[in-house]
């Protein structure tokens, strides 16, 4: 069981776990959970991860998620920009965390891609688990049919273990934004020429929530200081799906950076 905590930020009440050392005592990771997910979904990943590294973690389940505060309206095409821009900057700050190494997962990714291109943030290095770089058909697809799952399944039942009264609006808002008509124009490609830390991306080849085009662009346009792993028998959770074969990797490509 995670021992969880919370902060303030933003005007919301955010729930979080910290794993290992302070920043003052070694680096510090950051996990940026996927679009549906929480402290609690990333299980016990982040406290292994570290524990083997030697570095410290920060958890935490942004606002709407788990059981951080509710969001009070609808959210829109930008609340990953809002996260990356605004929150992200604040939450480092307020831990002491100079030059994090963010783990972002899924919509996570993204926001840690906008983080570092934007400016809003210097972290020492990215590693990216199915990242969306833009809007493809397989992605809304997907989550249309997972709308439908919501109705017909035991799907919220699921969810609902993580986020408790959060879980319809959590579920509705999200879904509402990525299956806007607008939201298809979405696309960070225009922060990647700025992200210039070191960034690892795992994805795999059976993701059913984006294709290998993703990693091809941002490999593309960050070069020789990205490195990509695509992963067989592997979905859109690869810290799931490839536990070891992950934990494994994102070892390797941190103990590199020294």
């Amino acid at each position: 069981m995670v021992d969880l905590d919370f902060v303030t930020v933003d005007g919301a009440r955010l729930e979080y776990a910290w794993h290992g050392p302070s920043p003052a005592d070694a680096p510090t990771m950051v996990f940026l959970h996927e679009g549906l997910g929480s402290v609690s979904q990333w299980r016990r990943f982040p406290a292994e991860l570290c524990s083997r590294l030697g570095c410290g973690g920060l958890v935490y389940s942004r606002c709407g998620y788990g059981r951080s505060d509710a969001w009070t309206s609808p959210r829109t095409t930008r609340f990953m920009h809002h996260e990356a821009l605004t929150v992200l900057p604040r939450l480092v700050d307020m831990f002491g965390i100079r030059r994090p190494i963010i783990v972002g997962h899924s919509d996570g990714a993204s926001i840690a891609l906008i983080y570092t291109g934007s400016g809003a943030g210097d972290p020492y290095a990215l590693i990216l688990e199915a990242p969306h770089v833009f809007v493809e058909d397989v992605t809304v697809k997907s989550i249309a049919e997972l709308r439908d799952l919501y109705r017909t399944s035991d799907l919220r039942t699921r969810l609902a273990r993580h986020h408790g009264t959060n879980v319809d609006a959590m579920f509705q808002y999200w879904t509402d934004v990525w299956l806007r008509p607008e939201f298809r124009a979405w696309t960070i490609e225009r922060y990647l020429p700025d992200v210039t830390c070191p960034t690892l991306i795992i994805q795999g080849k059976q993701d059913e929530y984006g294709t290998d085009r993703q990693v091809n662009t941002l490999l593309a346009e960050l070069g020789g200081r990205c490195e990509s792993v695509m992963l067989e028998r592997c979905g859109h959770s690869p810290h799931l799906d490839q536990r070891a074969t992950v934990e494994d990797l994102m070892i390797r490509f941190v103990r590199g950076l020294e």
